[in-house]
C-alpha cells in the first residue's frame, strides 16, 4: 500500500488494512503511509520512491494506493518507468491516481486498474458489487466481460448511438485535462475513453469537456463511458443544465458511442476498469464490455 498523493486518516487506514487482511491478503505498508506533508503524503521524492521500491520488490504481487487527493503529478518525472516496465504488477486507485495510470501506461505499456482504494473505499468495507469487480479484475485470468450497474440502481445508458472496439484509457477528467500540453498529455486515439468526476458543476465540466474537444482528445476516441458524476449538481440553479444535458450537448454530435451513467468513479458502488485492455461499446445490443483478460496466470 502506498499514498502516492494526499495523506490519510488513521482511522481509514487501519480499518482498510484491516479490511485486506480479512479478504486473505499479505499488507505491506509503504513509507508514505503515514507521512503528512501540507496536503501531501510525504514529499515528491518519497512517494515516488514509493512506488518505484513496490514495483521492484520481489516479494510484492501488487499495489493499492491509499487514497486520492492532490500530488501524482508532481511524480511524473520521478519514476523509474524502465524499472516499472521490467517489474509488471497490479496498481489499483482512481481520482488523481489517474495521473499515474496514463503515465504508467503510456510509457511501459502496463495494464493498470481503476479501482477502489484501502482508505478511501475499502477503509468503510466495500460492497459486493464493487468487491465482486475488483477481485474478477485482479485475480481471475479471464475478461471481465459486460460491465453493469447495480442491481438496485439505474442502468447505464447511451446517449450517442454506435459501435467502438479499442483499449480502454481514462479516469478523472480534471487530471485528464490537466495533462494536456505536457508531455504526458492523454492519448486518446482509437481508445474508449472512460471519464469519470466527482463535485464539479455543470457548467466546469462543459469547460473541461471542452478544452478537450478543442484538442482534438474527444474526436480521436473510440467511443466515451461516463460515470455517475457524484455531487455534481449541487449547485443547480435555474437558468442551468444538468451534467446529462451537458454530455448531450458536448459529445452527442461526435457520430460515436457515449455511455452515460456507469459505476465506476465517486460512488459507494464501482466497477473496476483494467486500463489499457480492450473493450466493446454497443449501443444497438446496449452493452459495455471487457473482451481481454487483464492479468495472467
Amino acid at each position: 500500500m502506498v499514498a502516492p498523493a494526499s495523506p490519510g486518516d488513521e482511522e481509514s487506514t487501519l480499518a482498510g488494512i484491516a479490511w485486506l487482511k480479512n479478504q486473505g491478503f499479505h499488507v505491506h505498508l509503504g513509507k508514505t503511509v503515514d507521512q503528512t506533508f501540507g496536503y501531501l503524503a510525504g514529499s515528491d521524492d518519497l512517494r515516488a520512491a514509493d512506488i518505484n521500491t513496490m514495483f521492484t520488490s520481489p516479494d510484492i504481487d501488487g499495489i493499492f494506493c491509499l487514497r486520492g487527493g492532490y500530488g501524482t503529478m508532481r511524480l511524473l518525472e520521478l519514476l523509474d518507468y524502465d524499472k516499472i516496465r521490467a517489474n509488471p504488477k497490479i496498481f489499483v486507485g482512481y481520482s488523481d491516481i489517474t495521473a499515474l495510470h496514463i503515465s504508467i501506461r503510456q510509457r511501459t505499456g502496463l495494464v493498470t486498474f481503476h479501482g477502489p482504494m484501502v482508505g478511501s473505499d475499502m477503509g468503510k468495507g466495500l460492497t459486493d458489487y464493487t468487491w465482486d469487480y475488483l477481485s474478477r479484475a485482479i485475480t481471475v485470468s479471464a475478461p471481465l466481460g459486460s460491465i453493469l450497474n447495480p442491481a438496485d440502481s439505474l442502468p447505464a445508458s447511451f446517449i450517442a448511438q454506435g459501435e467502438a472496439h479499442g483499449q480502454l484509457t481514462g479516469g478523472n477528467l480534471s487530471l485528464i485535462t490537466a495533462t494536456l500540453g505536457t508531455p504526458y498529455e492523454i492519448d486518446t486515439r482509437e481508445k474508449i475513453l472512460c471519464l469519470e468526476e466527482v463535485a464539479e458543476a455543470p457548467y466546469r465540466i462543459d469547460r473541461m469537456l471542452t478544452q478537450l474537444l478543442l484538442a482534438g482528445k474527444l474526436q480521436d476516441t473510440a467511443g466515451i463511458v461516463f460515470d455517475v458524476c457524484a455531487n455534481c449538481e449541487l449547485e443547480l440553479e435555474p437558468p442551468d443544465f444538468t451534467v446529462e444535458e451537458v454530455l448531450r450537448d458536448r459529445l452527442g454530435n461526435l457520430q460515436k458511442p457515449v455511455l452515460y451513467h456507469l459505476h465506476f468513479g465517486h460512488t459507494t458502488d464501482k466497477a473496476t476498469l483494467p486500463l489499457g485492455v480492450t473493450g466493446v461499446l454497443n449501443s444497438f445490443l446496449n452493452n459495455f464490455e471487457i473482451i481481454e483478460a487483464a492479468t495472467i496466470n
